[in-house]
């Protein structure tokens, strides 16, 4: 059977190993977690005692309810409930820090007020001396600054709660406020479920995706891809359908993307995640383009003869004159749609799609590659995931992860959302934690063909239980810390440990370091 659809040559292949570079920058295990802020550092007394809380800020503007916000309660005040209450009016106090005895009624309302002039605990009595039921204060920049007290701070003896949010999404409610906008808040704090729904379908797509990738080749196509790749690094060959990852350039993957996360962590913006969101529907027209084309010739093996010739280009297949226009269509309507409830399933087909064409067009050759890509990417998340809060003060992959308020999350992840918790979040495994493990798990599937090997004494097997195994002690680890995990910390043992130990055991193991699969 005819190949279906050759995978991108030449500048599709550099678009796909650059959409791939990012899928690891932008990629933090898990994702951003329902996290405690307590650190037990700051000083604790009587009336500053109270434990820092992640607080959910529902509001309506002209009685129709809004996106939620996120904010962190202080340590002084009343706690926040964690079951929902009554919406009560915002009012934006005059002077806007609350520094001040406003000169605009506040008695009932949640008074938002704007960072600065004076402490927080200053503004927390100046609302309650007011009549404010509770202050939200809008941060200075968009992060969220715990509000504790000092050793040298009297007890505060104030009794209303008082939350701070950043400085984007404060701004959403005071524009709603200044443009004249009847708006009502409702803040509280639910409990994080002990149990999880979403994680086991992520984790059976993360599993399936990588187990599909690897056998869609022989499974689905029929024919091995042309054996005369293209040395990555070195001249390529214009006939070329597949890419080989060679180490120096496995090692430069690593610090690019280092760069690139810095850059993304510096440089967080609305343009930049919109620049991300542009670079992920490019790769994945391509794998929708690719799997359809693919999946439509399995079927019928006479779909992908027929050609047009078209003025300019040539010869085009009457099949990706079909499946192409469909493709950017439904990235389209995605891309209009991503915030809708259901715009998770359209991006984890799309993710889904690109992750099995580039598994199809970039290969590992040996285990001596992969040791210096997984070794290399091991140390990178934990540099960037637990090293990195010590010299930014917050982990930089995590922040990343997380995106920003102001404009589109990024895409570079497979996500489902968690139904039975009250933020209504979800929970999220990044597009690198599937495709570096895969790249070797797809090089133990073509190991084990071209050597007569089945999945009773091949390495496929053993690396997906490996793999699977890996990713289930990842979500393990993010349960009882409580906090965004770097995968590769869990997956590169379970993986490349595995084929190391199981190809020493059998004697295998140069063949493996040096092989041409």
């Amino acid at each position: 059977m005819a190949i279906p659809a050759s995978p991108p040559r030449r500048g599709g292949l550099l678009r796909l190993l650059s959409v791939l570079l990012l899928a690891r920058a932008a990629a933090a295990a898990g994702g951003a977690a329902a996290s405690e802020f307590d650190d037990g550092t700051s000083p604790k007394f009587p009336g500053c005692d109270n434990t820092l809380q992640k607080v959910k800020v529902t509001y309506w503007v002209g009685g129709d309810e809004q996106s939620s916000l996120t904010g962190i309660s202080a340590r002084f005040g009343a706690v926040v409930p964690d079951t929902a209450g009554q919406k009560k009016p915002a009012v934006q106090p005059e002077p806007k820090g609350s520094c001040a005895k406003s000169s605009k009624p506040l008695a009932g309302s949640v008074a938002v007020a704007e960072r600065g002039e004076c402490t927080f605990i200053e503004k927390a009595k100046t609302a309650e001396a007011g009549g404010a039921a509770a202050l939200l204060i809008t941060n200075d920049d968009d992060a969220l600054q715990k509000m504790v007290c000092t050793d040298k701070d009297p007890p505060p003896n104030i009794n209303i709660p008082v939350v701070l949010v950043s400085k984007s999404a404060g701004d959403k409610i005071q524009t709603a406020i200044s443009a004249g906008n009847k708006v009502d808040i409702l803040m509280y704090a639910p409990q994080k479920p002990s149990f999880d729904g979403a994680i086991p379908f992520l984790w059976l797509m993360a599993v399936g995706t990588v187990a599909c990738a690897s056998v869609w080749t022989a499974a689905v196509v029929g024919e091995e891809p042309n054996k005369n790749a293209a040395s990555l690094g070195g001249e390529e060959n214009p006939e070329a359908e597949v890419v080989e990852l060679q180490t120096k350039t496995a090692l430069v993957f690593i610090v690019t993307s280092s760069f690139v996360l810095l850059f993304l962590f510096f440089f967080k913006s609305s343009w930049s995640a919109w620049l991300l969101v542009f670079l992920f529907c490019v790769g994945a027209i391509q794998g929708m383009q690719y799997v359809s084309s693919s999946l439509a010739i399995r079927v019928c093996s006479r779909c992908g003869e027929p050609k047009v010739k078209l003025p300019g280009i040539g010869n085009v297949k009457v099949l990706t004159l079909v499946t192409l226009p469909l493709a950017f269509i439904f990235a389209g309507v995605w891309v209009a749609s991503m915030n809708s409830p259901f715009g998770w399933a359209g991006q984890n087909l799309m993710g889904i799609c690109m992750m099995i064409l580039v598994l199809q067009v970039v290969h590992m050759p040996n285990i001596k590659v992969a040791s210096a890509l997984l070794i290399a990417a091991f140390l990178y998340d934990i540099f960037w995931v637990f090293i990195s809060p010590f010299i930014f003060k917050k982990s930089v992959m995590i922040t990343v992860a997380r995106g920003s308020d102001d404009g589109p999350s990024l895409p570079m992840v497979l996500k489902m959302p968690k139904e039975f918790d009250s933020w209504n979040g979800y929970d999220m495994i990044g597009f690198g934690d599937i495709l570096f493990p895969g790249l070797l798990v797809a090089f133990s599937f073509r190991f084990d063909r071209s050597h007569g090997k089945d999945l009773t004494d091949g390495y496929f097997l053993c690396l997906m239980i490996g793999y699977a195994f890996g990713l289930s002690c990842t979500y393990v680890g993010l349960y009882l810390m409580n906090s965004g995990q770097p995968a590769l910390l869990y997956l590169v043992p379970s993986t490349l440990g595995v084929i190391a130990v199981i190809g020493a055991k059998r004697g295998e193991l140069s063949q493996l370091w040096n092989a041409k699969a």
